[in-house]
């Protein structure tokens, strides 16, 4: 099955294809072939240790990612993040097990610098060159659609987007005058018609058609029925869009119950292993982090305690997964402890703030205990920020899909924190901006997208230090 943009199938759950699969290795091999370069440019045999690093390579960039923009500009800022994230992590672990002086320097650094930009250029050549390549050596599909509304209109569009898949789109079957209450403000051209929904059947053996989409309103399901008896005898490859663009689809999926197959509208992105991965990356790292930390920990607790009345430790109510109340940790920044019916928000120069209240929440020094809530399995290092209990209540009234940010744990820092959201909502269309983005990380989790924004938190940090207090 499959569907355009925000539908539980995805373009890339098609057959493995030559285009899919040069999508899928190219990252990787780009990388490995800068290596293999850039060894025999300094003269280095490419022996067991390169080797190794290699494979090590490959397991962490296969498979490679379609880029999210056709930007150049952010194509660049894409691939630069994940290299930079990729190669402190293979200094860190080189460091850790001494493996570093195995390698000549002239070839890593040479290396570190040649990758990125070769994966750039092939980030940019691809898109040109895999559709001419495949259409030359008579290996694109050629595929047609069954509707042409709305729905229908939308799958072609994203087929045309995305030309690494090998797809090409003949045409549309439909019956104009039985669709009556679709949306013909943006009509196709007629020579795109083929025909009716009786002759799909005919064109495709008579034709070479490879692909059918079935992209008919639910309210047609005679006509399916009836379609899909015709197309038992043809030897195309049939698949369905479902019509549930009016639903705002999270980690949507298809599954079976008993063989009956059942569409997942909402659900979390944390199921089967991916569940393990997140709570076993979380572990890890909260529990590295809190020993590198500890100093620095004991160092602000006796700065709480030194530079004003009150407990070190503020507790607040949260919800966490699920929409279940949590208590979480921070370091008490202000001089009260709201957890009430009504909870307000810090604002710039804020009375209740303390002086060194104030250093920390610029530095958001004040949320390392929340480290300790990850290993107690309340939050993650990375998820939807926290909001307190009242805030919640208020914006779940205000603010469509509010509350299916917490189908994963509340996070320390998040994809929205990186992305300029930090700090305080004062209206209601920030926090609208806020929960966008957090909903956008529930639909494209990746331990790879987790690991980006710990790297982009540590520069918003520094960078920003100004947008919380």
């Amino acid at each position: 099955m499959i569907a355009a943009q925000n539908t539980p199938f995805k373009l890339s759950q098609q057959p493995l294809t030559l285009a899919v699969l040069v999508r899928m290795v190219l990252e990787p091999m780009v990388a490995i072939a800068s290596l293999v370069a850039c060894a025999s440019w300094a003269g280095e045999p490419f022996g067991g240790p390169y080797i190794i690093l290699s494979l090590l390579v490959f397991s962490v960039t296969f498979p490679g990612r379609a880029p999210r923009s056709t930007s150049p500009g952010a194509i660049a800022r894409d691939v630069l993040a994940d290299w930079i994230l990729i190669v402190a992590m293979l200094l860190l672990l080189g460091w850790a097990t001494g493996a570093l002086g195995s390698f000549d320097e002239k070839v890593l650094t040479a290396w570190f610098v040649a990758t990125p930009l070769a994966t750039f250029a092939s980030q940019l050549l691809l898109p040109v060159l895999l559709p001419r390549l495949t259409r030359a050596e008579g290996l694109n599909r050629v595929a047609v659609i069954v509707g042409a509304g709305s729905l229908g209109r939308r799958l072609a569009e994203r087929i045309r987007a995305t030309p690494f898949l090998g797809v090409e789109v003949g045409g549309f079957f439909e019956d104009r005058n039985e669709d009556r209450n679709e949306d013909r403000r943006q009509e196709i051209p007629a020579a795109h018609v083929l025909g009716t929904v009786e002759q799909v059947a005919t064109y495709v053996k008579s034709h070479k058609v490879d692909l059918i989409y079935l992209a008919l309103p639910i309210a047609a399901q005679p006509r399916v029925l009836k379609l899909l008896d015709d197309l038992c005898d043809t030897t195309a490859s049939v698949y369905f869009a479902p019509d549930i663009f009016l639903f705002d689809l999270i980690q949507a999926r298809m599954d079976t119950i008993g063989g009956m197959p059942v569409v997942a509208v909402c659900e979390t992105p944390f199921y089967g292993v991916s569940s393990l991965v997140k709570r076993a990356s979380d572990i890890v790292l909260a529990s590295l982090i809190l020993v590198l930390i500890a100093p620095v920990l004991a160092a602000i607790a006796a700065g709480v305690k030194l530079s004003s009345p009150g407990p070190i430790l503020f507790r607040q109510r949260r919800y966490g997964l699920d929409g279940r109340e949590i208590v979480v940790y921070k370091f008490r920044s202000m001089s009260v402890a709201e957890d009430g019916a009504v909870v307000t928000q810090a604002t710039r120069n804020d009375s209740r703030v303390t002086p060194f209240g104030a250093f920390m929440r610029r530095t958001s020094l004040d949320e390392l205990p929340q480290f300790i809530n990850v290993l107690q399995g309340r939050m993650s290092v990375v998820g939807p920020r926290p909001h307190a209990v009242a805030h919640n209540e208020m914006y779940r009234k205000l603010i469509k899909s509010y509350m299916v940010r917490h189908k994963v744990k509340p996070g320390i820092t998040g994809w929205a924190q990186v992305n300029g959201l930090r700090g305080e909502t004062e209206t209601v269309d920030k926090m609208k901006a806020r929960i966008e983005y957090d909903l956008d990380y529930l639909r494209h989790w990746s331990l790879r997208l987790d690991l980006q924004i710990i790297w982009r938190t540590i520069f918003v940090v520094f960078k920003r230090p100004d947008s919380a207090y």
